[in-house]
């Protein structure tokens, strides 16, 4: 809460933007998602979320750097650091997310993800990852970029944290694209590893209002392709975790 107390104005002018994008995203779902066909469903949601993405992005004064060939399609794998992650990646391509259960219940960033198309994964029921790969097969098949956050939470930063291999079978069939990304933020007037970062024991809304709080956000992201990758999930959980750290 320091920074809501240093700069209350410009929070409280804010928020009051956030939420009218919140409801403009509404009226833009209404009218380019509701009711488009089955078969172009999946497509428009992800570009209604990279519209929204983008205006949201601009809230946050987020500027952000592409380094490498950003994928069209196929799999992305990237380390995970904030709810800024999924605005980030959105507002460069549109793209189908993989996001842990609790996702859901983030206020605003939860429902915005599920209207964009997010596929949840529990990852307390074993069996539902078959059901995830599943989805994630179909969103492949369709044309998407599919985004996977194998570390299974976010953290500071400073590690790429180990891969879980459940969700990594699509990639391990080789029958899509491949990629890497390394996600890093920046702060000119604070700490991004806590002030940016959303891990351990932050709470959201005085997380979010201390971001709001600041000047601007610098979101660097580096994509590099992958080629050549075992078949074997565990092997691959390690090469792209590998690849991934090479890119910080």
């Amino acid at each position: 809460m320091k920074g809501f107390r240093q700069h209350p104005f410009r929070v409280v002018g804010r928020l009051l933007w956030f939420a009218g994008e919140v409801l403009l995203s509404w009226v833009d779902y209404l009218f380019h998602c509701v009711d488009c066909p089955q078969s172009s469903r999946l497509q428009a949601r992800s570009l209604w979320l990279q519209r929204i993405a983008r205006r949201v992005a601009r809230i946050f004064k987020m500027e952000m750097q592409a380094v490498g060939n950003l994928p069209a399609r196929g799999l992305l794998i990237s380390n995970h650091l904030s709810y800024l992650d999924i605005l980030l990646l959105s507002s460069l391509a549109p793209a189908v997310f993989v996001a842990k259960r609790e996702v859901k219940s983030w206020p605003v960033m939860g429902l915005l993800a599920q209207l964009g198309g997010t596929v949840f994964i529990n990852r307390q029921r074993r069996t539902h990852v078959g059901v995830v790969n599943d989805e994630i097969q179909v969103a492949l098949d369709a044309g998407a970029l599919v985004v996977v956050f194998p570390e299974g939470t976010s953290s500071d930063g400073q590690n790429v944290l180990p891969f879980k291999s459940p969700l990594l079978e699509p990639a391990a069939q080789q029958r899509h694209p491949l990629a890497v990304a390394c996600i890093q933020y920046t702060l000119a007037d604070g700490d991004a590893g806590m002030e940016v970062c959303y891990w351990g024991e932050h709470s959201f809304f005085p997380h979010l209002l201390n971001l709001l709080s600041k000047r601007s956000v610098r979101a660097t992201v580096r994509f590099a392709p992958v080629t050549n990758h075992s078949s074997d999930r565990k092997e691959l959980a390690q090469q792209l975790h590998a690849a991934v750290s090479g890119l910080k």
